[in-house]
């Protein structure tokens, strides 16, 4: 009888240990990813606040788009093509380069907060309902996107879009957002930012542009790589003739 009550005991011991060890074993795992995970956090937030910081004051030296760009080339053929891209405070900008990009993109620029609230409403909808999650992005979310992330759509990415947004919008001026977004923004295949793009065009520098060339080169920024200025289409051209329409009617303090 003894010898039976000490295998039932070594038996309960053997059966329990392994679950209590499974479960010890969980316990750790999850721990140490909670830990992992709340570092990236903290890490995450230390890096956006100081990189907003710090890009209120020093030009960008590259963006997340061109970085991109690279990545392409590499993925399509294994090619390395040069980025061109060169930096320009406002006043060496044309004014009229800032009146086009707000009359094609965001004509409530100095209205808003950095979100247009009833586009981004409607196109959740319209994504809820199994359509394609399409764009409602003010210039400040597109200066979000540009400079820390990448094409791909999903809400993950817009989710931290806002949260860029939101902090370009309290630590910058609206001047400041209009300054790197013109800067930054893709004229052309492998063609970045407002000098860049004028030189390229038309031989000028940026401060030289007029309005219909400002226009003109608004008017590639849904699609700069098939909407080409060089060889302007008819569709091209007509929504050029919209921008300069839209220019005339802007309510916008001086660039």
């Amino acid at each position: 009888m003894k010898a039976v009550q000490i295998v039932r005991g070594v038996y309960h011991v053997l059966a329990i240990k392994p679950r209590l060890s499974n479960s010890k074993t969980k316990r750790l795992f999850f721990a140490k990813l909670q830990k992992g995970l709340g570092f990236l956090l903290v890490f995450f937030l230390f890096f956006s606040v100081g990189s907003c910081a710090l890009l209120r004051w020093l030009p960008p030296p590259t963006s997340a788009f061109m970085v991109y760009r690279h990545y392409e080339d590499i993925v399509d053929d294994g090619s390395f093509k040069a980025i061109r891209y060169r930096w320009v405070n406002a006043k060496n900008i044309s004014p009229h380069a800032a009146s086009a990009v707000m009359a094609a993109e965001d004509q409530h620029f100095f209205q808003h907060s950095g979100f247009d609230l009833d586009s981004i409403q409607s196109s959740i909808d319209i994504y809820m309902d199994g359509g394609k999650l399409r764009g409602a992005s003010t210039l400040s979310q597109q200066v979000a996107k540009n400079l820390f992330l990448t094409p791909a759509k999903s809400f993950l990415r817009k989710g931290i879009e806002a949260w860029f947004t939101l902090l370009i919008e309290l630590l910058w001026s609206k001047e400041r957002i209009l300054e790197i977004y013109l800067n930054i923004a893709e004229f052309g295949d492998h063609l970045f930012g407002i000098e860049a793009a004028s030189q390229h065009y038309f031989g000028i520098p940026a401060k030289n542009i007029n309005r219909s060339q400002a226009a003109l080169l608004a008017a590639t920024l849904p699609n700069p790589i098939l909407l080409k200025a060089a060889h302007p289409s008819r569709f091209l051209l007509k929504r050029q003739r919209w921008i300069l329409r839209q220019m005339l009617n802007l309510d916008a303090p001086k660039f």
